[in-house]
């Protein structure tokens, strides 16, 4: 199986240590890169309010099976948690569209590095992705 990256995230972050709480993150603004060969793929995407990107941890570089979440102070297994150091290092984010110009897409909620390799665009699309009554396993716990 291969993969080809869709384009490239721009963010202000180099460093782990640099990336705000999730609270924060909607403040800070973030730019796609679009290959220009899918530039025509964006066609009617501006008319959504939030986009879900899938995009690859290229700063990863272990695995592992347990995680240990830096907001618990118990371990898990990584399917249960939003680690980067999982088999595939795939992220997802839900994030705010700003605007798209040509093959530049503008967004709030960042939460990964500059230049990470961008996998995929989906709109968010509140009647097939909100879940109503959701369990929300460990994290239930600790709130």
């Amino acid at each position: 199986m291969q993969i080809e990256p869709i384009g490239i995230i721009e963010t202000p972050f180099e460093n782990y240590e640099e990336i705000p709480a999730k609270g924060k993150r909607k403040k800070t603004a973030g730019k796609i890169i679009v290959n220009e060969k899918y530039v025509s793929g964006l066609k009617d995407l501006s008319g959504f309010s939030h986009i879900i990107l899938l995009w690859y941890f290229h700063k990863s570089k272990k695995t592992n099976l347990i995680s240990h979440p830096p907001f618990d102070n118990k371990s898990h297994g990584v399917f249960a948690t939003r680690s980067p150091n999982r088999p595939n290092h795939i992220g997802m984010s839900i994030v705010e569209l700003e605007k798209i110009r040509g093959n530049v897409i503008t967004f709030r909620n960042v939460e990964m590095f500059n230049n990470t390799p961008l996998l995929d665009i989906k709109p968010y699309i509140r009647s097939l992705d909100e879940v109503e009554n959701a369990k929300f396993g460990w994290i239930d716990e600790i709130d």
